[in-house]
Protein backbone atom coordinates (compact mmCIF):
# COMPACT_ATOMS: atom_id res chain seq x y z
CA UNK A 1 0.00 0.00 0.00
CA UNK A 2 1.32 3.41 -0.93
CA UNK A 3 -0.14 6.51 0.67
CA UNK A 4 0.05 10.07 -0.57
CA UNK A 5 1.17 11.83 2.59
CA UNK A 6 -0.78 15.02 3.26
CA UNK A 7 0.41 15.62 6.81
CA UNK A 8 2.93 13.99 9.13
CA UNK A 9 2.76 14.35 12.92
CA UNK A 10 5.96 13.84 14.85
CA UNK A 11 6.37 13.04 18.52
CA UNK A 12 9.17 11.74 20.67
CA UNK A 13 8.88 9.66 23.81
CA UNK A 14 11.62 9.23 26.37
CA UNK A 15 11.59 7.06 29.45
CA UNK A 16 8.95 4.62 28.19
CA UNK A 17 5.66 4.45 30.06
CA UNK A 18 7.07 6.52 32.94
CA UNK A 19 8.75 9.19 30.86
CA UNK A 20 7.57 12.06 28.71
CA UNK A 21 5.91 12.59 25.31
CA UNK A 22 6.71 15.67 23.25
CA UNK A 23 5.40 16.68 19.83
CA UNK A 24 7.79 18.28 17.37
CA UNK A 25 5.87 21.59 17.61
CA UNK A 26 5.86 21.45 21.45
CA UNK A 27 2.03 21.60 21.57
CA UNK A 28 2.07 18.24 23.34
CA UNK A 29 4.48 18.05 26.24
CA UNK A 30 3.13 15.48 28.65
CA UNK A 31 4.46 13.42 31.51
CA UNK A 32 3.72 9.70 31.18
CA UNK A 33 2.99 7.27 33.97
CA UNK A 34 2.07 3.61 34.03
CA UNK A 35 -1.40 3.25 35.62
CA UNK A 36 -1.59 1.67 39.06
CA UNK A 37 -3.81 -1.06 37.56
CA UNK A 38 -0.80 -2.12 35.50
CA UNK A 39 1.60 -2.05 38.44
CA UNK A 40 2.89 1.47 37.90
CA UNK A 41 2.89 4.58 40.06
CA UNK A 42 -0.12 6.17 38.33
CA UNK A 43 1.28 9.66 38.89
CA UNK A 44 -1.36 12.37 39.10
CA UNK A 45 -1.30 14.77 36.15
CA UNK A 46 0.37 12.22 33.87
CA UNK A 47 -1.13 10.37 30.91
CA UNK A 48 -0.36 7.07 29.23
CA UNK A 49 -0.27 5.65 25.70
CA UNK A 50 -3.77 4.19 25.99
CA UNK A 51 -5.29 7.57 26.87
CA UNK A 52 -3.47 9.21 23.97
CA UNK A 53 -4.65 6.48 21.58
CA UNK A 54 -8.23 6.81 22.88
CA UNK A 55 -8.22 10.58 22.30
CA UNK A 56 -6.83 10.22 18.79
CA UNK A 57 -9.20 7.41 17.81
CA UNK A 58 -12.26 9.26 19.19
CA UNK A 59 -11.41 12.48 17.34
CA UNK A 60 -10.61 10.68 14.08
CA UNK A 61 -13.78 8.57 14.23
CA UNK A 62 -15.98 11.62 14.87
CA UNK A 63 -14.34 13.30 11.88
CA UNK A 64 -15.06 10.24 9.71
CA UNK A 65 -18.65 10.16 10.97
CA UNK A 66 -19.21 13.79 10.05
CA UNK A 67 -17.60 13.24 6.63
CA UNK A 68 -19.89 10.28 5.90
CA UNK A 69 -22.92 12.28 7.04
CA UNK A 70 -21.97 15.19 4.75
CA UNK A 71 -21.41 12.90 1.77
CA UNK A 72 -24.82 11.33 2.35
CA UNK A 73 -26.38 14.76 2.82
CA UNK A 74 -27.57 13.70 6.26
CA UNK A 75 -27.16 16.61 8.64
CA UNK A 76 -25.90 15.73 12.10
CA UNK A 77 -25.07 18.02 14.97
CA UNK A 78 -23.47 17.45 18.33
CA UNK A 79 -22.13 13.95 17.70
CA UNK A 80 -19.74 12.56 20.28
CA UNK A 81 -17.41 9.58 20.25
CA UNK A 82 -16.13 8.06 23.46
CA UNK A 83 -13.24 5.64 23.04
CA UNK A 84 -12.28 3.19 25.76
CA UNK A 85 -8.90 1.60 25.11
CA UNK A 86 -8.06 -1.44 27.20
CA UNK A 87 -4.59 -2.92 27.66
CA UNK A 88 -4.42 -6.59 28.54
CA UNK A 89 -3.01 -10.05 28.07
CA UNK A 90 -3.36 -11.79 24.72
CA UNK A 91 -1.95 -15.25 25.29
CA UNK A 92 1.74 -14.80 26.08
CA UNK A 93 1.71 -11.24 24.71
CA UNK A 94 -0.07 -8.00 25.43
CA UNK A 95 -2.74 -6.41 23.31
CA UNK A 96 -5.36 -3.70 23.04
CA UNK A 97 -9.14 -3.70 22.75
CA UNK A 98 -11.25 -0.67 21.87
CA UNK A 99 -14.87 0.13 22.64
CA UNK A 100 -16.24 3.07 20.67
CA UNK A 101 -19.52 4.57 21.83
CA UNK A 102 -20.99 7.00 19.31
CA UNK A 103 -23.89 9.30 20.14
CA UNK A 104 -25.76 11.14 17.40
CA UNK A 105 -28.48 13.21 19.10
CA UNK A 106 -31.94 13.31 17.59
CA UNK A 107 -31.39 10.70 14.87
CA UNK A 108 -33.33 7.48 14.37
CA UNK A 109 -31.38 4.56 15.89
CA UNK A 110 -31.23 2.51 12.69
CA UNK A 111 -29.97 5.47 10.63
CA UNK A 112 -27.37 6.32 13.29
CA UNK A 113 -26.09 2.73 13.35
CA UNK A 114 -25.79 2.76 9.55
CA UNK A 115 -23.73 5.97 9.64
CA UNK A 116 -21.49 4.56 12.38
CA UNK A 117 -20.90 1.39 10.35
CA UNK A 118 -19.92 3.47 7.32
CA UNK A 119 -17.65 5.71 9.41
CA UNK A 120 -15.94 2.55 10.72
CA UNK A 121 -15.07 1.65 7.12
CA UNK A 122 -13.70 5.15 6.39
CA UNK A 123 -11.88 6.12 9.62
CA UNK A 124 -8.09 5.75 9.26
CA UNK A 125 -7.77 4.47 12.84
CA UNK A 126 -10.44 1.84 12.19
CA UNK A 127 -8.72 0.83 8.98
CA UNK A 128 -5.34 0.60 10.74
CA UNK A 129 -6.69 -1.54 13.57
CA UNK A 130 -9.00 -3.77 11.49
CA UNK A 131 -8.19 -7.46 12.05
CA UNK A 132 -5.42 -6.42 14.45
CA UNK A 133 -7.31 -5.57 17.62
CA UNK A 134 -10.82 -6.03 18.92
CA UNK A 135 -12.99 -2.97 18.19
CA UNK A 136 -16.57 -2.91 19.48
CA UNK A 137 -19.07 -0.28 18.31
CA UNK A 138 -22.16 0.94 20.13
CA UNK A 139 -24.50 3.69 19.04
CA UNK A 140 -27.03 5.89 20.82
CA UNK A 141 -29.21 8.82 19.79
CA UNK A 142 -29.64 10.62 23.10
CA UNK A 143 -30.30 14.35 22.99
Amino acid sequence: MSIQRLYTAKAKATGGRDGRALSSDNVIDLPLSTPKEMGGPGKEGATNPEQLFAAGYAACFDGALNLVARLEKTPISGSTVEASVSFGKDGDNYGLAVDLHVNIPGMEQEQAEALVAKAHQVCPYSRATRNNIEVNLSTSTNA
